[in-house]
């Protein structure tokens, strides 16, 4: 095994560029006029936000890092640190950020940590800091029991993981345009990132990508953004406050107020914890499926386009 290996911590080394391109982007719009909008109290609540999840982190942070210590002890094999390996590492497990990507819109209890990025009403780069302070409960680290089992040492795991995040961070933003349309084809861009963010029947459950869009466009979840059709960012139920302690916890209360009603089943109660988002046992609320059907019965002319 590979003795005491370690890596920066690349997410917080990028903190000053965050600020920066944050300040940059604030001036544009005021020069240009264009790119998007900032609120103030919706900035300072995605501020407060990151600043949650780092500290979230610095007192969970030990409950991923055992459990990929464990799996680090007990697999045989260790592919090392060279530069292949550290490449091939990222682009792995950006296939994992995908899937827990596409988990965290798809399963309650993993929506329930993820939905406090999706509350903001804008997209502008502080949307990017606008991260959980809950995702150790998830249990979602046990999607990366495969690269350490293979080989990948558990620091370099966290390493590439920490380049996806910083990755990510540019693409929150509407004061960039379309791409290339070699880069398009190929990355995670603005435009297709604003699509995921977007509320709009058409956009709902799309564009999972971290880096790499080619994954949506493989596992059949991509939808480009449309000319015709601006993203309207936020919740399909929006909050209505900007109460850290609200975005952070919502959904969780929303959990427990609906397993714990009066006369429901097993199989009720744990639908309620793990069943897509908007799943009823009395079907009072609509799922992503449904809210497109529904727009499509009032817009047939919509049916074959992207999204639907």
């Amino acid at each position: 095994m590979t003795p005491e290996i370690t890596f920066p911590d690349v997410v917080q080394l990028a903190v000053p560029f965050f600020i920066a391109a944050i300040l940059a982007e604030i001036l544009w719009i005021r020069l240009s006029g264009r790119g998007g909008r900032y609120e103030t109290r919706d900035a300072v609540t995605s501020l407060i936000m990151g600043a949650g999840n780092v500290v979230s982190g610095i007192l969970l942070g030990f409950i991923a890092w055992g459990f990929f210590s464990v799996l680090w002890a007990l697999t045989p094999l260790d592919l090392g640190t060279s530069v292949p390996v550290i490449l091939l590492c990222f682009v792995l497990d950006d296939l994992r950020y995908y899937w827990v990507h596409r988990f965290g819109h798809r399963v309650r209890w993993v929506w329930a940590s993820h939905v406090n990025h999706h509350s903001s009403q804008h997209y502008n780069l502080t949307t990017a800091l606008r991260q959980t302070w809950t995702y150790q409960f998830t249990f979602m680290m046990v999607v990366r029991t495969p690269l350490i089992l293979i080989g990948f040492h558990p620091a370099m795991v966290l390493f590439v993981g920490g380049l996806n995040l910083i990755y990510q961070f540019w693409i929150h933003t509407e004061a960039i345009g379309r791409m290339p349309r070699w880069f398009e084809a190929v990355m995670n861009t603005p435009s297709h990132h604003r699509v995921h963010h977007g509320r709009n029947p058409r956009y709902l459950d799309a564009n999972y990508a971290g880096v790499f869009i080619v994954w949506d466009k493989l596992f059949g979840t991509f939808v480009p953004e449309q000319d015709n059709e601006k993203p309207d960012y936020g919740l399909v139920r929006n909050l209505g406050t900007f109460n850290p302690l609200r975005v952070a916890f919502h959904e969780w209360q929303g959990i427990w107020a609906d397993v714990r009603q009066p006369g429901l089943t097993l199989r009720q109660r744990l639908a309620y914890c793990f069943a897509p988002p908007g799943w009823s046992h009395d079907g009072s609320r609509a799922m992503s499926e449904q809210i497109k059907a529904s727009h499509l019965a009032r817009n047939p002319q919509d049916a074959g386009t992207p999204g639907f």
